[in-house]
């Protein structure tokens, strides 16, 4: 029954992706024509060069090795997820050319279409699945460029496409909207995937470590390690006690602490990825 609904859950992650996606090109970026990069630009550029096909056609025969290189480099979720995503854009898309778009300034579109497009997005790449297309490009350089991230590698990839299209169609004006959508889009996908994975680190310095120590075990069930220091004034040792915790958890942490000892020292650093027990757990294929 867990295996059920979380794979119920996973679709609807990768499908609510498509229809932010959706909502957000349709409403925004298509009533100004702008481009949003990806494999369909691409599309577009060979099918206007070649006079050859139709964008729609290209993408399909492009998407096909795409998918068995997916299939074979990133495992079978993402293929399946993959199919999902691709599938429910392309519903998505249609869906929401009935809706009337929102009359906004060329400006106003390339951004908060492209803020749309991001969130979509990055919901689709955080269930560890694309929509088909660039994504899977993107996701294959994720591979290899682990340090990169995401957002980063889906900017660098759609800005190439955009100033290709651009080159091509001789619309440079369309270039700088198109610019916005891009950046939006990168700094809203890598918002949306590495936000759900920051917690805290704390450092706490109190004569009474050791009765928080106990009290963040029991009540924050987090674990916490003894580091040993010494003031730079008194020259007394002391022990700093290290902790890391959810972000929901960071004013229970300050109101125990301060709770025991209403002197202690606390120093909060923002940190991304804690790996371990009750966090996160490493694997090659993250984002």
């Amino acid at each position: 029954m867990k295996k059920y609904k979380n794979w119920v859950i996973w679709v609807l992650e990768i499908l609510g992706g498509c229809a932010l996606f959706g909502l957000g090109f349709d409403l925004f970026l298509e009533p100004h024509n702008i481009n949003a990069g990806g494999l369909s630009g691409l599309a577009q550029i060979l099918v206007h060069l070649t006079k050859w096909g139709t964008v729609s056609t290209v993408t399909l025969i492009a998407n096909i090795p795409l998918f068995i290189v997916g299939w074979r480099s990133i495992g079978k979720k993402f293929f399946f997820g993959s199919l999902i995503g691709s599938a429910g854009l392309s519903f998505f898309l249609s869906v929401f050319t009935h809706v009337p778009p929102i009359e906004t300034e060329p400006f106003l579109g390339a951004l908060y279409g492209g803020i749309l497009c991001g969130a979509g997005a990055g919901l689709v790449f955080l269930a560890g699945a694309s929509t088909g297309g660039s994504d899977i490009i993107v996701r294959l350089l994720k591979k290899r460029y682990r340090n990169i991230p995401i957002g980063k590698i889906v900017l660098s990839f759609d800005v190439v496409v955009a100033l290709l299209t651009g080159i091509t169609f001789r619309d440079f004006s369309n270039i700088l909207y198109c610019g916005i959508t891009l950046v939006a889009c990168s700094q809203v996908v890598d918002a949306v995937v590495y936000s759900f994975d920051y917690s805290r680190v704390a450092l706490i310095i109190s004569e009474k470590t050791e009765e928080i120590a106990v009290l963040v075990g029991q009540k924050l069930d987090r674990g916490s390690t003894f580091l040993y220091g010494q003031g730079t004034y008194s020259h007394k040792d002391t022990k700093v006690l290290l902790t890391a915790v959810k972000k929901q958890q960071l004013a229970e942490l300050k109101e125990l602490v301060v709770g025991i000892d209403p002197n202690a020292f606390i120093i909060l650093q923002e940190s991304h990825q804690v790996l371990g027990d009750g966090f996160s757990r490493y694997s090659k294929d993250a984002l």
